[in-house]
């Protein structure tokens, strides 16, 4: 079975933390992926070239890895160059997501590129998407998914309610493997999402950000006394 076809219908895991968090630890980030695994995720999305090989040396299941890397007066990080596709290639990872938007790239990077590189290192492309247009010129250039994960986190997006189910039905009925990725918060939320035509659903925060997840329970403790 193609690491493609592992992915349908399923749950995939991102286990990333806040820098600075405690969690902030390859062997921590690898021991949550390997339980996220254990528990029935079908793959995991992994951040930072340190986490993937830890993570690759404890897991079986796919990895969607990125690396997210800010270059000055450019809005692209999550893998924005050539440069981050080697490293991720290296690590292990079956797939690479980018940031497969239209905003422009260091060194005059074109998402054609990217797609490109990805392919020459055998591993499968995962464009992360704001709109309709961004998934449609993605799958034109040869991308393997697509997803809704920067829907609401680009400027023309910012005021669209999450998840995208909505992106998530136009780019499933051109027959694209659609992740839903994104303001995922709960297990009926993730079964409408499979049902508005997505492949597979990314979860996160809801699952693995311990400190989002403490400071939302902290905030509701009535402290008074």
């Amino acid at each position: 079975m193609s690491a493609l076809e592992r992915l349908k219908g399923g749950l995939i895991v991102s286990v990333q933390a806040w820098r600075g968090s405690p969690l902030d630890d390859p062997y921590v980030i690898a021991a949550m992926a390997q339980a996220a695994a254990l528990n029935g995720a079908v793959a995991v999305r992994i951040e930072g070239r340190e986490d993937l090989r830890a993570v690759r040396a404890r897991v079986d299941v796919p990895i969607v890895g990125l690396i997210k890397r800010e270059y000055p007066g450019f809005e692209p990080y999550i893998t924005p160059t050539l440069a981050e596709v080697v490293e991720i290639a290296q690590a292990g990872a079956e797939f690479v997501a980018f940031d497969a938007t239209a905003r422009p790239r260091p060194g005059g990077v074109q998402v054609a590129d990217v797609i490109g590189a990805i392919h020459a290192h055998n591993r499968l492309a995962f464009a992360d998407c704001a709109t309709e247009d961004d998934g449609n010129a993605a799958l034109e250039l040869g991308a393997d998914v697509v997803a809704t994960t920067l829907c609401g986190y680009t400027r023309e997006t910012a005021a669209q309610p999450l998840p995208a189910l909505g992106l998530v039905r136009a780019l499933a009925q051109r027959g694209a493997f659609t992740v839903c990725e994104g303001g995922v918060r709960s297990p009926a939320a993730v079964r409408a999402a499979l049902d508005a035509g997505a492949g597979a659903v990314v979860v996160g925060t809801s699952i693995t950000n311990v400190d989002w997840l403490v400071r939302e329970f902290a905030g509701a403790a009535d402290r008074k006394s």
